[in-house]
C-alpha cells in the first residue's frame, strides 16, 4: 500500500481580513472567477463587524502561516471614527505610524462603492443601503436592498469575468484619498494579486517592520 503523504501547495498564501458579508462574498466571488494569478492562494476571514477586524488581522499576522495579511473594509461617513480606529490599532500593533497603509484596502463610504463599478461609473456618497437600493435595482435586479445574505448572493451572480475587467478600468481612476468621498485604493488589491511579481509581499513586510 502506497503511503500518500498531504500536498503541500507552493503557492504563495495571501490572507484578506473582510469587515463583513459583502467584503467576504465579494472577494470570494472574485476568486471564483479565476481573475486573479494563480500563484496566490487566497484566504478569507470573515471579520462579522469591522469592530472586530485589528483582533482577526493581528490573530491572522502571528498565525505566521500567511506570507502578507490584508485588510478589506468601509470607511462609512464622515468623520470615519471606527475606520480610523482600525487603523489606529493596527499601527500600534506594528509600532508604525503609517503600517495600515500598507495593508488595509478601503472603499469610501462602503464596498459598494466597488462592486457597482462592474456596471456604473456613478459615484456612491452615502454608505446607506436605502439609499442605494435603486442603483443596485438597476444593474443586478435585486430589490429592496437591505444586505440580506440571499441579496448578496443574487448580486454576486452578477458579477462575471467580463464585467470585471470593466470594474478594473474605472477602479484605477478613483481618488485614493480615504478621506474623500467615492475614493478607494481597490485598484492597488488588484494590481498586486493579478502580477506574478511577487516583489510587493516583501515590500509590505518590509514596511510594517517584519
Amino acid at each position: 500500500m502506497t503511503n500518500r503523504l498531504p500536498k503541500i501547495s507552493d503557492k504563495h498564501k495571501i490572507c484578506i481580513i473582510c469587515e463583513g458579508n459583502e467584503e467576504y462574498k465579494y472577494l470570494e466571488r472574485l476568486d471564483q472567477l479565476h481573475v486573479w494569478n494563480d500563484i496566490y492562494e487566497i484566504s478569507l476571514v470573515n471579520a462579522e463587524g469591522n469592530g472586530n477586524i485589528p483582533a482577526r488581522y493581528q490573530d491572522r499576522y502571528q498565525n505566521g502561516s500567511y506570507e502578507a495579511v490584508l485588510v478589506f473594509c468601509d470607511t462609512e461617513k464622515k468623520p470615519y471614527e471606527q475606520y480610523e480606529d482600525i487603523k489606529r490599532k493596527i499601527n500600534e500593533f506594528h509600532g508604525i505610524d503609517n503600517a495600515a497603509d500598507e495593508i488595509v484596502i478601503f472603499g469610501n463610504p462602503c464596498t459598494m462603492q466597488i462592486i457597482s463599478k462592474h456596471w456604473t461609473d456613478e459615484v456612491i456618497k452615502k454608505p446607506a443601503k436605502a439609499v442605494n437600493a435603486p442603483l443596485i435595482e438597476r444593474y443586478t435586479g435585486v430589490k429592496g436592498y437591505k444586505g440580506r445574505s440571499d441579496q448578496i448572493e443574487q448580486i454576486m451572480e452578477s458579477i462575471t469575468a467580463d464585467n470585471y475587467q470593466y470594474m478594473c478600468g474605472r477602479v484605477v481612476n478613483m481618488e485614493q484619498n480615504d478621506h474623500v468621498d467615492g475614493s478607494s485604493n481597490f485598484a492597488k488589491l488588484l494590481e498586486i494579486l493579478e502580477t506574478d511579481d511577487i516583489q510587493w509581499i516583501d515590500a509590505i513586510n518590509e514596511k510594517i517592520g517584519d
